[in-house]
């Protein structure tokens, strides 16, 4: 799976990329990640890249041209791999989009590339993103300073999904939210700690009782604490 992260601040994405279980999969080929850096396609000789909003009103925006000639040359080098560029979805990062779950990372995991286009400012000129863009994705209700964090966190989640990234790919299928519950509390040696036990079903190496009690107890924290998840669901 290729991510083509389109930027003001492409060293953001790349310092916060290269380590742990991406920085695996992009050292073992399952992935790659390129930052683009908008400014590098600005037609300003000052490589300025942002302007005032007609209409007036405070701050200013990212200015249509860096952005869509950015988008374009990603187009084209995916299209020269001899992939489908113009088929890749646009990922706008912004609050108002809908907001990120793992559903969503289910659904992008499936591509072969993915395109972020992170915003700075006040936003970015409406034109280029009716023109490009194909989702936009919130990661909840707040604003940031930038597009960056949100695009790394959706990345991260999406290649956990992806097929041998992770050491041990049952371990994703165990997270929160693969099946709309909370995971289960988890423990490790030792049994006893500060006179703290292991719940004794654990240590019964019963393994068809274990995954019971785990179900019944996931469910019963995510009645408790994100009764939303279960929507119509009755008792356990």
């Amino acid at each position: 799976m290729n991510f083509h992260v389109m930027t003001l601040f492409p060293e953001m994405i790349r310092s916060g990329m290269d380590t742990s279980i991406i920085g695996r999969a992009m050292a073992s080929g399952i992935l790659s990640l390129e930052a683009v850096n908008i400014r590098d396609y600005t037609l300003d000789k000052h490589k300025k890249v942002d302007d005032y909003p007609y209409g007036g009103g405070a701050g200013m925006l990212m200015q249509a041209q860096p952005v869509y000639d950015c988008y374009h040359a990603i187009v084209q080098r995916i299209a020269e791999s001899g992939r489908k560029g113009q088929k890749a979805r646009v990922i706008y990062v912004t609050p108002q989009g809908k907001t990120f779950q793992q559903q969503m990372a289910k659904e992008f995991a499936r591509e072969e590339d993915l395109i972020f286009l992170c915003g700075h400012y006040e936003g970015i000129d409406e034109r280029v993103l009716e023109q490009i863009v194909t989702d936009y994705v919130s990661i909840g209700d707040y604003v940031l300073t930038g597009g960056e964090l949100p695009a790394c966190i959706m990345t991260d989640a999406i290649v956990r999904l992806i097929p041998g990234a992770m050491n041990d790919e049952s371990s994703a299928l165990s997270d929160s939210f693969q099946d709309d519950l909370l995971a289960p509390p988890v423990y490790t040696r030792p049994a006893e700690f500060n006179g703290w036990r292991v719940p004794d079903i654990l240590l019964s190496g019963n393994h068809a009782k274990i995954r019971e009690w785990q179900e019944k107890v996931a469910y019963e924290r995510t009645k408790t604490l994100r009764p939303d998840l279960l929507g119509e669901q009755g008792d356990f």
